[in-house]
């Protein structure tokens, strides 16, 4: 089974940040690895479901004209939200995904610390949508712990075998570490080349 909603209540339950995003170096570090991870000066549209309390969503909106970003618990959308005030091209809603979605498309999805928390069914249908909803030659980012936790149904290297599997996905960007593994994806549809490196968008090729 996914992990039961009632696990992500009480780890914010009296705790603005839980998992001490705003202060832990071995965080910020992975956030700029994330964000320098991605292939294009700017984007269009992200969106960046389980977002937590926003602290990869100020780097992401550095880099998008606009960012989606949501959470299922309410108290950690009202942190997002307040750390996001500033920003009027990032909005911050309550999502449960994937059964609950935003409509449109983006170019770039951030799928950071998510995907373990759900079964193969669930899984299985939170990429498609995930898949569905990038235009093509979009990116598609994922980045995982890679060490066994209770409630975690899959380390970082066991999604990267999951992941390698999805159709229409194209593997850019493989990075692993003992602690995690972070993975950048383009969508690339049938008959088409996949988009240019970053070298070669630049012209450099």
């Amino acid at each position: 089974m996914s992990t039961p909603a009632e696990y992500f209540e009480g780890m914010y339950a009296g705790r603005s940040d839980p998992w001490h995003l705003q202060e832990r170096w071995y965080e910020h570090r992975k956030y700029a690895l994330t964000v320098g991870s991605l292939p294009r000066p700017r984007f269009r549209r992200a969106f960046e479901p389980a977002c937590s309390v926003g602290q990869l969503t100020r780097l992401l909106a550095q880099r998008c004209d606009e960012v989606v970003a949501a959470d299922r618990v309410e108290s950690a959308v009202a942190t997002a939200r307040r750390r996001t005030a500033d920003l009027s091209h990032v909005a911050v809603s309550r999502l449960t995904v994937p059964q609950e979605w935003p409509e449109g498309t983006f170019d770039l999805i951030v799928l950071s610390e998510l995907l373990y928390y759900f079964d193969g069914r669930r899984l299985d249908e939170l990429l498609s949508r995930a898949t569905a909803s990038l235009d093509a030659g979009g990116t598609l980012v994922t980045v995982h712990w890679n060490h066994p936790v209770q409630e975690h149904l899959y380390t970082g290297a066991q999604l990267a075998e999951r992941l390698s599997r999805e159709p229409g996905l194209v593997l850019d960007v493989d990075h692993t570490e003992e602690d995690f593994v972070l993975q950048t994806f383009s969508r690339v549809l049938p008959g088409e080349d996949p988009p240019l490196s970053p070298a070669g968008f630049e012209g450099l090729l």
